[in-house]
């Protein structure tokens, strides 16, 4: 069987995120590498020594043989064109976060891949790591009882150098919003996977530590989920000197904190076997790397188990893990946090 060949699409800082990745992948490879300045996609390629294609024009790209997939990886709101471009051209899109800047444009992206056959998926890399898989398979066996109470933080810090420096970074039309939209939207996506999706929220965002932004860096919400249980989102580039990412669930028989992708609490009334090789190991993780303070710091190991996730859908004829529609529903979420926040009423979900 040949290696799989990947075209990136972007090749900013996350690119170099996706390369280490589908380095540790045996069975994949760099084939193609995509920027609108030829130098950038040169210098990635000669950083990492790949035997890549560099390209500023993408139907060129897709053209090449050898190229089975896109990752895409532009600024959030110029998803859309490229991945519609590369399902037209029958290649499988793998879209990092979020799917697109909005709901509708999500929908576009979506109906194409289905229009021509191709696989789509969204990368949400901390439903990967060990520790949020393992709080995932007990809220599934209902060791919590009721569930009361689901939070997640994303208390993280940007200075105005990291808004300054992009063009894109802070306006709506390419961010398509701010501290949920860009960083808190991985912690939106765990939410909704172990809760559903909620019935109703309230919220409040605001621009407090930054300028020439024309979007969030402070963001507070509360929901109720169908369960009954009610939720919390944090969200902030706003707090020095930024703290890890938390996710946690609370019920009248248990509660679990996951900090940073490793388990910090791990507390149930009825015993379960297992319980004490976890507690064995609470705070470690190899994933434990976070962007709090420095988006570079991001550990790739979960985009890794992501793609080859992929790659195996794509061979078996499968939908990934997280699809189009899985991707979708975090971003109709953070729409209805920003209209509940301009109009100051709750809004359904």
């Amino acid at each position: 069987m040949s290696d799989f060949g990947f075209a990136i699409v972007g090749c900013g800082a996350i690119a170099r995120t996706h390369v280490r990745a589908i380095g540790e992948i045996p069975t994949a490879r760099v084939t193609a590498l995509v920027s609108r300045r030829l130098s950038s996609a040169e210098a990635l390629r000669d950083e990492f020594q790949l035997h890549a294609e560099c390209f500023d024009d993408l139907p060129a790209a897709l053209a090449r043989p050898g190229v089975d997939a896109v990752i895409i990886g532009t600024p959030s709101g110029a998803h859309r064109e490229p991945a519609l471009a590369a399902a037209a051209a029958g290649k499988h899109v793998l879209v990092e976060k979020p799917l697109e800047i909005t709901t509708e444009r999500c929908d576009d992206v979506i109906a194409a891949c289905d229009r021509a056959g191709v696989q789509l998926g969204v990368i949400f890399p901390s439903r990967f790591s060990d520790a949020n898989r393992t709080l995932k398979q007990a809220v599934e066996a209902r060791r919590f009882g009721r569930i009361t109470l689901a939070e997640t933080t994303c208390k993280w810090w940007r200075p105005q150098e990291y808004y300054d420096r992009g063009d894109w970074r802070g306006t709506v039309r390419l961010d398509g919003g701010g501290a949920l939209m860009n960083q808190a939207i991985h912690n939106v996506d765990l939410l909704l996977w172990l809760m559903g999706e909620p019935i109703d929220l309230a919220a409040f965002t605001a621009t407090l530590a930054h300028e020439r932004i024309e979007v969030e860096d402070t963001a507070v919400a509360v929901m109720r989920f169908a369960s009954g249980a009610l939720g919390v989102i944090e969200a902030a580039t706003s707090i020095h000197p930024g703290y890890p990412k938390t996710i946690a669930v609370h019920g009248d028989r248990g509660s679990v904190v996951v900090e940073q992708d490793a388990i910090v609490r791990w507390d149930f009334a009825e015993p379960a076997p297992g319980d004490e090789a976890i507690r064995a190991t609470l705070g470690r993780s190899p994933e434990a790397a976070g962007g709090a303070r420095d988006p570079a710091a991001i550990s790739h190991l979960g985009h890794r188990r992501q793609f080859e996730d992929f790659i195996q859908a794509v061979r078996a004829n499968r939908p990934p893990e997280i699809d189009g529609r899985e991707g979708r529903k975090s971003v109709a979420v953070i729409q209805a946090i920003y209209a509940a926040a301009r109009t100051k009423t709750t809004s359904e979900g």
